[in-house]
């Protein structure tokens, strides 16, 4: 059975003045420990596809389901990254990582012992004691990263995490969530607007069109890790994805400047 099932999906949005259609007929199933990039550019739906499978907005039609049961509601079965860590800034780095197991019933000692496991593996040791005012844009994406690792979600939705991060920064943790995944048989959906982060991380890359937000391709990327972005098969992908994107960029484009 698919880990994640989504069926004939739509999403409106309506205002006073007029409908916007966000998605349109949306169907993507994903095989558990997969590890899936949306791309596409900014007004395509990624964003809004992600947070109706995380529960967060409902879709206007369609259906989504996790393990065969419908979703409705956020639930613990699926940890979300933001781009923008959303981190408690009263709360040092090792009390981030613990917040979202107050919610379940563990003993102090257990608790203490995961967080310090997960301090541990991203790195995160000697900032425990700091607060996120404290920490660089990369530290503090790794806290974000570890308190969703720590209710050991097995899906993890990831909208943007690295976006704003600077290239070395960004590599270094597009690796660290490839070992996390490697070890941890998670299933991944990840929302870019990068064609090379998405070849460089993903097994299947689903492009989607500008609004309404379609399915326009889906490529499987059948190369090991890891990944060299100077090889001859990732360029060719990449040529070929980027005249995907540039397409329903361009269309982007031009309904900004027939709106305005």
């Amino acid at each position: 059975m698919d880990h994640i099932v989504v069926a004939n999906l739509d999403k409106r949005f309506v205002s006073s003045d007029r409908e916007v259609i966000a998605l349109k007929g949306i169907d993507l199933a994903i095989a558990r420990g997969e590890f899936v990039c949306l791309l596409g550019p900014s007004g395509c739906g990624k964003s809004t596809l992600l947070n109706i499978i995380a529960g967060f907005i409902p879709p206007s039609s369609g259906t989504i389901l996790m393990d065969g049961a419908p979703v409705s509601l956020p639930g613990p079965d699926r940890g979300v990254v933001f781009q923008e860590y959303a981190l408690f800034p009263w709360m040092t780095v090792a009390q981030n990582i613990a917040f979202g197991l107050d919610t379940k019933r563990m003993a102090a000692q257990e608790k203490e012992q995961r967080v310090n496991r997960l301090l541990e593996k991203l790195g995160l040791s000697e900032f425990r004691d700091r607060f996120p005012r404290d920490l660089s844009g990369g530290m503090r994406q790794r806290v974000a990263i570890a308190r969703v690792l720590a209710i050991d979600s097995p899906v993890l939705l990831m909208d943007e995490p690295f976006g704003a991060l600077d290239a070395l920064t960004r590599r270094n943790l597009q690796d660290e969530l490839l070992r996390i995944w490697r070890e941890s048989g998670k299933t991944i959906l990840f929302v870019t607007h990068s064609i090379e982060e998405s070849l460089y991380l993903a097994d299947r890359i689903v492009v989607m069109t500008y609004r309404p937000g379609t399915i326009k391709r889906q490529q499987l990327v059948d190369m090991p890790h890891p990944r060299d972005p100077a090889g001859v098969e990732f360029n060719e992908i990449k040529r070929e994805l980027g005249q995907l994107v540039m397409e329903e960029q361009q269309r982007h484009v031009s309904d900004e400047m027939q709106l305005h």
